[in-house]
């Protein structure tokens, strides 16, 4: 189907659609009493905790914490010793190294020394791709900077105190280094169609990658289970919850009620999503690449506005997020519980780990896969060193004079403010640090949220397509059925009260942990291989 002619379908199927989430009153509500069980119980199961000192940790985040850990050490800290090199690669300084889709100046010895094949048997790698470096990591990045950077990391702190800003800063460094292992396999077991068209993420290196290790039936099975949960993922916490919040910011900032408004602006949310992902993964990563930079300068340059009007409090917010690292207030859970409350919430955040990014990542126009994993460990220092932590600070000297308590929130971790007693939520706790600095502060807020999550459901849309396809096949129709799909759940996310099918949908996004991190711990070996080859072209061509 034409590319006009599947946008102009696509928004006269949302119309009715939009009607219909918030024509029947109650009808929502009736989905999501129904549905509630089944979220408890999934969500039951990818949660499964156990006791760790005074408190019970999710086994999930403790697979990711143990893997970063694991992949920090393997490669002897190559998210800093690499750290000035992906600043390079970004840049564009080593593209005569990995190609990067400019002509091919590698004469046919240097292709010898790839993977040791003829040169007359293999194309040319340095063509093969779709995207540039800093495209690649746009598109990724614009999968995890959402509204878990605003309201995720508020709550936290409240939860966890300041001291969680410090371990959600070291979980960021470490988790650095699973994202550059992720993020390698992507490009090195991704599958590129004759038109150039590039699959890639884990379906592709646990399936691959086992088949080389003698286990193509275990390799398979993971696969199929990771695909399934990232299609899951792409429709809820990835779509229909981004436009749900980012709707109820808008309304909330501008006093608009009705079910007509949200059905209208989750429309017109989605016209906008359709216009970027039908044009693949090109037209994401030119969007993301303009996009990305943009928010992510003005949320930064917003906090750092909130946190220079606060200048007398800056030592002593930086103080307490030291000193409370390692003794936290009384009431939170102990040292454990604010070092897995920081933990948490960086994982969430940054995704290192999941599985997400590779598939992004894949698409870079490279030949050698361990420059797009040098690249993509910037993404967790970006998301949660960088902007997290711009969060943290701004509640941090929010809370300077008392207004709330640490540790203190209602049984769905609302804040509990002390001069009122009203719960807020993670993004209204956001709002209110912004406007405590200069009145309706939080209109710049409010176009912060929706950028970000504009940006979270185009990244996911790819995702979530890359995933579609390896399960039902790479035609056209599966590529129409499953963006007519996303584009409907960007509506009923804004309209409808869904919250047991958005929470059900992010435990599959963290259980795509479990088969993906499997797959990095066996396939690490691999990755070294590439970073050595990387190395060393790096060493005899920049210095030739």
């Amino acid at each position: 189907m034409h590319k006009r002619n599947l946008l102009t379908f696509g928004i006269l199927f949302l119309l009715p659609v939009g009607l219909f989430a918030q024509d029947k009153p109650g009808l929502d509500q009736r989905i999501n009493d129904w549905f509630a069980p089944k979220a408890d119980v999934w969500e039951s199961i990818v949660f499964t905790t156990i006791p760790l000192g005074p408190t019970d940790v999710p086994l999930v985040v403790l697979l990711l914490i143990g893997g970063a850990t694991f992949f920090t050490l393997y490669f002897s800290f190559v998210n800093v010793r690499k750290f000035p090199m992906a600043l390079r690669v970004v840049r564009g300084k080593y593209d005569f190294v990995a190609g990067n889709g400019k002509e091919n100046i590698h004469p046919d010895k240097d292709l010898i020394t790839r993977d040791g094949d003829l040169p007359d048997t293999i194309r040319d790698e340095s063509r093969q791709g779709e995207v540039s470096h800093f495209q690649a990591l746009t598109a990724a990045l614009s999968g995890t900077v959402g509204l878990g950077n605003i309201a995720g990391v508020a709550i936290a702190i409240a939860l966890g105190g300041p001291g969680a800003t410090f371990w959600m800063i070291i979980a960021g460094l470490i988790g650095m280094s699973s994202k550059f292992v992720e993020c390698t396999l992507g490009v090195r077991y991704r599958d590129v169609d004759p038109d150039g068209t590039v699959h890639g993420g884990p379906m592709y290196y646990l399936t691959k990658g086992f088949r080389e290790k003698g286990w193509a039936m275990t390799g398979r099975v993971l696969a199929v289970i990771f695909a399934v949960l990232c299609v899951g993922a792409s429709f809820g916490g990835g779509n229909a919850f981004q436009s749900n919040q980012a709707v109820a910011q808008i309304t909330a900032t501008f006093g608009l009620t009705g079910g007509f408004v949200k059905s209208f602006l989750g429309i017109g949310i989605a016209i906008l999503v359709a216009i970027v992902i039908i044009g693949g993964i090109k037209r994401i990563a030119n969007w993301t690449a303009k996009i990305v930079p943009f928010m992510a300068v003005i949320y930064v340059a917003a906090c750092l506005i909130i946190v220079f009007a606060n200048y007398t409090y800056i030592d002593d917010a930086f103080y307490q997020i030291i000193s409370q690292a390692f003794t936290p207030m009384a009431g939170l859970g102990g040292l454990v519980g604010v070092i897995i409350t920081g933990f948490r919430r960086a994982a969430f955040s940054n995704e290192a780990g999941v599985g997400s990014a590779p598939i992004a990542h894949a698409a870079v126009k490279t030949r050698y896969p361990a420059s797009e994993g040098v690249v993509a460990l910037l993404e967790p220092f970006v998301d949660t060193v960088v902007i997290c932590t711009m969060t943290a600070l701004v509640i941090v000297m929010y809370n300077m004079e008392g207004a709330f308590t640490y540790g203190v929130t209602d049984e769905l971790g609302n804040v509990i403010l002390n001069s009122s007693g009203e719960a807020v939520g993670g993004v209204g706790l956001t709002t209110l640090a912004f406007d405590s600095v200069l009145p309706h502060f939080s209109y710049v807020l409010t176009v912060a949220i929706v950028l970000f999550a504009f940006s979270t459901m185009i990244s996911w849309s790819y995702y979530g397509l890359q995933a579609w396809k390896f399960l039902f096949g790479k035609s056209r129709s599966a590529d129409l059925v499953y963006k007519i799909l996303f584009l409907v759940f960007v509506v009923i996310g804004a309209a409808a009260t869904l919250d047991a099918v958005v929470k059900f949908s992010d435990a599959m996004l963290l259980a795509m942990v479990f088969p993906n991190m499997i797959g990095l711990i066996f396939l690490s070996p691999r990755v070294k291989e590439e970073l050595n080859s990387y190395l060393k072209a790096v060493k005899e061509r920049f210095h030739a």
